[in-house]
């Protein structure tokens, strides 16, 4: 494993309505920095801040003070225009609903970000066609996501997430409208792409049990990390 930062914050704050009576600061201070190849955990309760950070990680919104560097990248130098692009190709999203486009094919679905990256139609659908396989539902392909299971939606979701191959992705409490056996699952393939291709994962769960299985733990409460510490993963 690279021993590379690939994410690096420093004294991030995030404020709303500044600059007004109702000023809002949600993150007061967050450093952290996560190295390429590392399974990371964020956790929090509701209203701790994990959500903003989550946007700010995965460069939906910037930081109102303190930098954050991503892959080599000063975030706060890139125009709200090349945002998208950035977010395309170097970050892949999990959310807990799994946001698929309902009246596409789970194979379309998973198209999706290579057709915005400008891939021409026979690639992306070899890829997609290959990613379906990797999160086992090659007999799934034209099923639309209304008969698919919740477990199966998300594993579409993962494989859509890896189009255009990102280093990171960010997965947003990707087992919350899952059982506990298909949260397992979905688990288990987040650490087959952790190990066997040397993604960067970013967990942001309520679940501690969850949290344990990855390499490192960071605690955010009322926008600031408050812990951290080795997951059980760390070093296996």
């Amino acid at each position: 494993m690279e021993n590379k930062e690939i994410i690096k914050m420093e004294s991030v704050k995030k404020k709303f309505y500044v600059g007004k009576p109702n000023e809002l600061t949600i993150l007061k201070g967050i450093s952290l920095s996560v190295k390429k190849g590392e399974f990371i955990s964020i956790v929090g309760e509701s209203g701790s801040g994990k959500s903003t950070l989550m946007n700010i990680l995965g460069a939906l919104d910037k930081p109102t003070e303190g930098s954050y560097i991503l892959d080599g990248l000063n975030m706060q130098n890139v125009p709200d225009d090349m945002l998208s692009t950035i977010r395309n190709k170097k970050i892949g999203f999990v959310f807990q609903t799994f946001n698929l486009i309902s009246r596409s094919s789970a194979l379309s679905n998973i198209e999706l970000p290579m057709l915005y990256a400008g891939v021409n139609s026979k690639e992306r659908r070899q890829r997609a066609t290959e990613l379906l396989d990797k999160v086992g539902l090659s007999e799934r392909a034209e099923h639309m996501p209304n008969e698919l299971s919740g477990g199966q939606k998300q594993r579409v979701a993962i494989a859509r997430a890896m189009a255009n191959n990102p280093s990171i992705i960010l997965a947003d409490e990707p087992t919350g409208a899952l059982d506990t056996k298909t949260g397992e699952m979905v688990m288990e393939l987040f650490h087959m792409l952790h190990e066997q291709e040397g993604k960067t994962i970013i967990l942001i769960t309520h679940n501690p049990k969850l949290a344990k299985e990855t390499d490192r733990i960071i605690t955010i409460s009322d926008g600031l990390i408050v812990d951290e510490e080795e997951g059980e993963r760390n070093g296996v």
